[in-house]
């Protein structure tokens, strides 16, 4: 009420001034407008063209909004928030936009290293294909044959996950891999089953593996490094575990 009493009063000063003034002034117009008069009045010139391109926009009184509440947060003195609670808010407005952002446009894709690292035939390695490949090589050095064919062969399955060619997943298998690489370089369908027959008998059979078995190795993982992957990584992806109970 207080607004509509303070736009009549505005109109009707408007109605007054105009009368004094010399300009002539329709004849529509009248000069003492009642309340209703002057809130039609009113509602008729902010209808105009130029008044609503001025207006803003829902975006704008959103964006001014949150602006005001920012600030009001922020602000000294009186009922101000203290600044514990203020963090705590604007934590949890950044966590919610997060949120909202992920369930729009879904998870970013991460990249091709993080998306292999980790489990690795049954154990938990970090290590990237260039790290295996400078252990394998010095536990080649001393003479420790297991050691240098489980991680030369740890790191020939990490170079081509890195490819984004073969997806070596939780559980997977050295020969369920051996045969998903082998979709992808079919010329090495062999030298891969022998390499992950070498693996498994190193890892779990408690063999001592020799230096041929890992020089092998050694070649297959160099050729495939040079080597342009025949399919996509998508139909080279291994077979999940519950797949293989099937």
């Amino acid at each position: 009420m207080a607004v509509i009493g303070a736009v009549i009063a505005a109109a009707t000063r408007n109605a007054e001034m105009a009368v004094r003034s010399s300009a002539p002034m329709p004849s529509d117009v009248p000069v003492q407008p009642t309340p209703p008069e002057a809130v039609e009045l009113l509602i008729e010139e902010l209808s105009k063209p130029e008044y609503q391109a001025a207006r803003p926009t829902p975006l704008d009184v959103i964006s001014k909004a949150i602006a005001d509440w920012f600030a009001s947060l922020f602000a000294a003195g009186g009922g101000a928030l203290p600044p514990g609670v203020v963090v705590a808010i604007v934590a949890g407005v950044v966590v919610v936009a997060i949120v909202v952002l992920l369930l729009v446009f879904g998870v970013p894709r991460r990249n091709r290293r993080s998306a292999v690292a980790g489990e690795l035939f049954g154990d938990d390695d970090r290590r990237d294909a260039a790290r295996l490949r400078a252990d394998a090589a010095a536990a080649a050095a001393r003479g420790d044959w297991v050691t240098a064919i489980a991680d030369r062969f740890r790191a020939l399955a990490r170079a081509i996950g890195d490819r984004e060619v073969v997806a070596v997943l939780p559980g997977t298998t050295a020969r369920e891999f051996a045969a998903s690489a082998a979709r992808a370089f079919p010329a090495e369908t062999e030298a891969l089953a022998t390499a992950s027959t070498a693996f498994d008998r190193v890892r779990y059979l408690s063999e001592p593996g020799d230096e041929a078995a890992y020089a092998a190795i050694v070649a297959l993982d160099d050729r495939i490094a040079s080597t342009r992957p025949a399919l996509p990584a998508t139909d080279a992806a291994p077979a999940r575990p519950a797949e293989r109970a099937r």
